[in-house]
């Protein structure tokens, strides 16, 4: 995971970044709880949470629940959102405003369609070779987080959790949500009718993360 963390302008040691992947994929947590996933003491953890905090990638706020001292509870802030990259932003967005203002909506649906049918073959030829939903799921999770999507996938019961932790086409996607729309199209074409796929968390409405939820159609 740590191949995705952009450092150019940061120095931090290897419990720092793993500090921060951590929080990137589990979102606000305790100092506690990383410690114990990082197998090192709390202090040890603390004096790392203070290093983030002094250079704003990470914030804290005090949480109470019922009786007792608060808890401090530490999450990533915008700054520290920064150094996982969006691919290339702003040139992307240049050129999807160049691409809508010089050819028009139907230029820029196009790409969007033209990608997606790119992808839609590329994940289905890798899935069909595999026969469980479960293996499919651990397939397709694989090829996203070789593209940056630090995804992961869980099941509850007969439902299964595919989570996207990070979009590596954010601002792509914030500047025509064509592209999120493909996303899901993707995804339920891969599956195949048999298979439902509702997104439940979007990154680009305000969510921590991209969620989709997955299960067989009875």
């Amino acid at each position: 995971m740590e191949k995705y963390l952009n450092l150019d302008n940061y120095h931090l040691n290897q419990a720092q970044r793993q500090i921060m992947i951590y929080l990137k994929l589990n979102g606000a947590q305790p100092s506690n709880v990383m410690a114990k996933h990082l197998k090192i003491t709390n202090e040890g953890t603390r004096l790392h949470l203070v290093k983030l905090i002094e250079q704003g990638l990470v914030k804290s706020e005090q949480q109470t629940k019922g009786v007792g001292r608060p808890t401090s509870i530490y999450e990533i802030t915008e700054q520290g959102s920064d150094l996982f990259p969006d691919t290339h932003a702003d040139l992307t967005v240049q050129l999807l405003h160049t691409i809508k203002d010089e050819l028009g909506d139907e230029a820029l649906n196009k790409l969007i369609a033209a990608r997606e049918k790119d992808f839609s073959a590329r994940y289905s030829n890798a899935i069909n070779e595999e026969g469980s939903l479960e293996s499919k799921l651990e397939t397709l999770v694989n090829m996203r987080t070789d593209e940056g999507y630090m995804a992961t996938w869980d099941k509850d019961g007969n439902e299964y959790l595919l989570v996207e932790n990070h979009c590596p086409i954010c601002s792509a996607a914030k500047e025509c949500q064509g592209f999120c729309g493909a996303e899901l199209n993707n995804f339920k074409k891969v599956f195949g009718p048999d298979v439902e796929v509702e997104r439940s968390e979007h990154i680009v409405k305000g969510d921590r993360r991209c969620a989709y939820k997955i299960k067989n159609k009875e």
